[in-house]
């Protein structure tokens, strides 16, 4: 019993189907009930009064009775199965008719909350089918499932208003933005070149035979390939490059410190984007990639593989990280990473700077690593930090916090220097740069032959 008054009390709020009046009829009806009203003044009998509402009520039958019926029109909704965070996506829905009379209709898609929902969409539309599109982005990584497409339409006089809840279900999977790892892959000398960084083969010989090109001007004369010289009568040289198959472990906090907000997204967002890309790097340099991520515990750990197909496996498994409440356990996290990465490695560590410092004991796991593994550390600048710093102090106030801030960037700078003296390297770059600054130190330490 109570389930079917549910039902009605559903149908009564036009939650799935319906007829509704529409304005337009509330605005007809007001109309002739004051005509009505003011004719009363001149000698308008009942008889009329009856006769313009029974004309009235028949116009509006007939409008309902000319609008489509509800099995005269379907819903086809289609939109892209993944979607980069924030940026925005056509979503194309086509409505069908079978009815020869037309109409006019509003859409309101069931995306989730988090979405853009750029609704109601309105058109009108005719016998067979009518195509439209509206753009969605979605800010909130994850998968996510819509059901629902809410349709209203009505006839050419829209004095009734029919609704209709179609079921289309679609799943989506929002990942990280990956603008940064397609730059890179188009052209990654042109997505260093702010950083000031060349990638640049190895000098005097050392490490892999690349291949054998024609001889530019600022080449080492001693790589002349004077056996291909003399067949091609062109000068010609051999390009090394270093050596590939090394293996990377790209680590990720997803600690309490990681979801601070940032101009675009958090901490984790930008470590997603960067990890992403420094992993493209080395995939496509040919290298092996591992990606552990952690808070109080692991929560995905992806072994290390090569080969640009590896690169899809690291996207579905870290795509849906969030960040814990929870303190990170560098310490566990450390530990459990000497278990499964036997080989010499680059751990490059996604953290923050300032709350990494203060754990003792990581940096005691990490100085035992270092004898097996090369260690490097990226953070994200704290801009608020930096500004309060550099700031103008006008009062007594901002004089005592300009000193404070000065105060956390010489602790955090003594400390580091002290670290980085055993082997354990730390940097820190703007948001917008992260994914740049990973690369260009993977590249340079390759570069130098470090690992």
């Amino acid at each position: 019993m109570i389930r079917s008054l549910k039902n009605l009390w559903g149908r009564f709020l036009f939650r799935d189907k319906g007829i509704l009046p529409t304005g337009r009829l509330i605005l007809a009806l007001t109309v002739l009930s004051l005509l009505l009203f003011s004719g009363g003044f001149f000698g308008i009998t009942w008889n009329m009064v009856i006769t313009a509402n029974l004309v009235f009520l028949l116009l509006s039958l007939i409008d309902l009775a000319i609008s489509p019926r509800e099995n005269e029109i379907s819903v086809k909704r289609k939109m892209p199965e993944e979607m980069e965070r924030a940026l925005q996506y056509d979503v194309e829905v086509n409505i069908t008719s079978n009815s020869p009379h037309g109409f006019s209709y509003k859409v309101v898609d069931g995306l989730p909350q988090s979405f853009q929902r750029p609704f109601p969409l309105k058109g009108s539309a005719g016998e067979g089918a009518t195509a439209f599109s509206y753009k969605t982005a979605a800010p909130v990584r994850g998968r996510y499932s819509i059901e629902k497409l809410y349709l209203r339409y009505r006839s050419r006089l829209g004095l009734w208003e029919k609704q209709k809840t179609f079921t289309v279900e679609e799943s989506v999977k929002v990942i990280p933005d990956l603008s940064d790892t397609k730059r890179f892959l188009e052209d990654a000398q042109q997505f260093l070149l702010y950083e000031g960084l060349k990638i640049r083969k190895m000098k005097s010989g050392a490490g892999e035979f690349s291949k054998i090109r024609n001889y530019a001007v600022g080449d080492d004369p001693r790589m002349i390939n004077w056996r291909q010289t003399a067949k091609l009568r062109e000068v010609m040289t051999n390009e090394y490059e270093p050596e590939h198959g090394k293996y990377i472990t790209v680590l990720i906090d997803c600690g309490r410190m990681m979801g601070a907000e940032l101009t675009k997204g958090n901490r984790l967002e930008r470590a997603l984007e960067a990890a992403m890309t420094v992993s493209a790097a080395a995939l496509q340099k040919g290298d092996y990639v591992s990606v552990l991520a952690f808070s109080r515990d692991v929560k995905v750990f992806v072994p290390p593989a090569k080969g640009m197909a590896h690169l899809q496996t690291i996207l579905q498994s870290i795509y849906n990280l969030e960040v814990d409440s929870a303190e990170s356990n560098y310490a566990a996290v450390l530990s459990y990473l000497q278990t499964v990465q036997k080989k010499r490695s680059l751990l490059l560590l996604f953290s923050d700077v300032g709350s990494f410092l203060h754990e003792g004991g990581a940096l005691n796991y990490l100085h035992r690593l270092r004898q097996r593994h090369l260690f490097l550390m990226l953070g994200i600048e704290d801009r608020t930090l930096l500004s309060r710093a550099a700031e103008e102090p006008q009062t007594v106030k901002s004089t005592m916090i300009k000193s404070m801030a000065q105060k956390q960037l010489l602790v955090k700078k003594r400390e580091k220097a002290k670290w980085e003296k055993r082997g354990l390297q730390m940097a820190e770059a703007r948001e917008e740069k992260l994914a740049a600054a990973a690369v260009s130190h993977y590249i340079d330490i390759m570069n130098r032959g470090l690992l």
